[in-house]
């Protein structure tokens, strides 16, 4: 008999979807920034404290949309780590800048901040931490950086629905932050995303370039009796459709939280004693940083093939992943960007961590079998 699989992820099912996507339905308002849109914003500007949240088609977008916004153009340098998503990158290539590589932290794998100041030039616009796996970057000392050299801060918070930093909620520190809803994300509607707009005299702008270049978010408020083409922008709403799918998730953002939480712990604890043998390093999350659960990575010693242990977690039925491929390697990167630095860890770290199951709902009995096909296949 064959054993159980166990899936990478499984996204969360809130019992309210249907219902809402059936209402949004009802009421005949399926385009975009319709009710489902405003509450979905407005919970996100609740939980955050942001001046402005916009939802969009994707944390990919809002990207893009941060990028318009900053009007970032050719030959701007943007400080970024490597160990990212695409998406981190070509949202600002998009518009004609470099993005300049710097090498990440061993313990958290977030942009080291320590090597940050070195890799500026006069050319530098913007610094974007990316808060891997829903651990803070160290942002008190990039917010300092960034006043000292008057940059600008996009945070990916791509991952970092719900988690924070010295309390205070990712995606609204820097002027700018972003979230991912895609479906492997904590909270999801399939596709998705939100910028965060943490400046107020960046909000009517953002509007602006999210409607189409239009100022038709303020006709709709009854500010102006006609709206027109005022600016660069694109077509960035998500539908009405996928915004009440998504209030259905965030109404339950704190129990998928708290769930993740759990199984995150259980894991940590389980798998104690195979680091202590030296086998793999667990996750490191800072004090000042209060994280959700999103990822169970480890990082396997340097002698360990991780293609054999993937190999066999997948004849296990285990669905284990790798992670990024740091984009300085990649022809694109090479083309379009620079590394400051060797950036060692960075291809170091990438090439030995594997990311374990984890969702909202996973069983301890299938965490403890994940933990005994590892160990057992590591102490061979």
């Amino acid at each position: 008999m064959s054993p159980e699989h166990i899936p990478f992820n499984r996204p969360y099912q809130s019992p309210d979807e249907v219902a809402y996507v059936t209402e949004a339905q009802r009421q005949r308002h399926l385009c975009g920034d319709g009710p489902f849109t405003k509450r979905s914003q407005q919970w996100i500007e609740d939980q955050t404290g942001c001046a402005k949240a916009l939802l969009t088609h994707s944390c990919t977008s809002a990207l893009e949309l941060a990028a318009l916004l900053l009007d970032v153009r050719s030959g701007d340098e943007i400080i970024m780590p490597s160990y990212t998503f695409v998406s981190t990158a070509n949202a600002f290539v998009l518009r004609g800048a470099v993005p300049v590589f710097v090498d990440i932290r061993e313990d958290t794998l977030n942009l080291d901040e320590t090597l940050i100041e070195a890799a500026l030039t006069p050319r530098t616009r913007a610094i974007v931490p990316v808060h891997y796996a829903g651990v803070a970057c160290e942002m008190d000392a990039i917010t300092a950086i960034a006043e000292r050299h008057d940059l600008k801060i996009v945070e990916d918070a791509a991952q970092g629905v719900m988690a924070n930093y010295r309390g205070r909620p990712l995606g609204a520190i820097g002027e700018l932050g972003t979230f991912s809803f895609h479906e492997t994300k904590n909270v999801t509607c399939g596709e998705g995303g939100s910028l965060l707009v943490n400046d107020p005299e960046l909000v009517e702008r953002a509007e602006i370039i999210r409607e189409k270049g239009t100022d038709r978010s303020r006709f709709y408020r009854g500010e102006v009796d006609k709206y027109t083409w005022q600016d660069l922008g694109s077509s960035l709403l998500p539908s009405e459709i996928t915004a009440a799918f998504l209030m259905a998730q965030l109404e339950q953002a704190k129990e998928i939280t708290q769930g993740r939480l759990a199984a995150w712990r259980r894991y940590h604890e389980m798998l104690a004693p195979l680091e202590q043998q030296g086998l793999f390093r667990r996750p490191h999350v800072p004090r000042e940083c209060g994280h959700n659960g999103h990822m169970y990575y480890i990082v396997l010693a340097p002698e360990i093939d991780r293609g054999e242990v993937l190999a066999e977690l997948k004849r296990q039925q285990i669905g284990a992943v790798f992670h990024y491929v740091p984009l300085h390697t990649s022809p694109a990167g090479q083309r379009f960007g620079r590394a400051h630095g060797d950036l060692q860890l960075t291809t170091s770290l990438s090439q030995r961590l594997i990311r374990l199951p984890m969702w909202h709902g996973l069983g301890e009995a299938q965490q403890q079998r994940v933990v005994e096909v590892l160990g057992r296949f590591l102490r061979r």
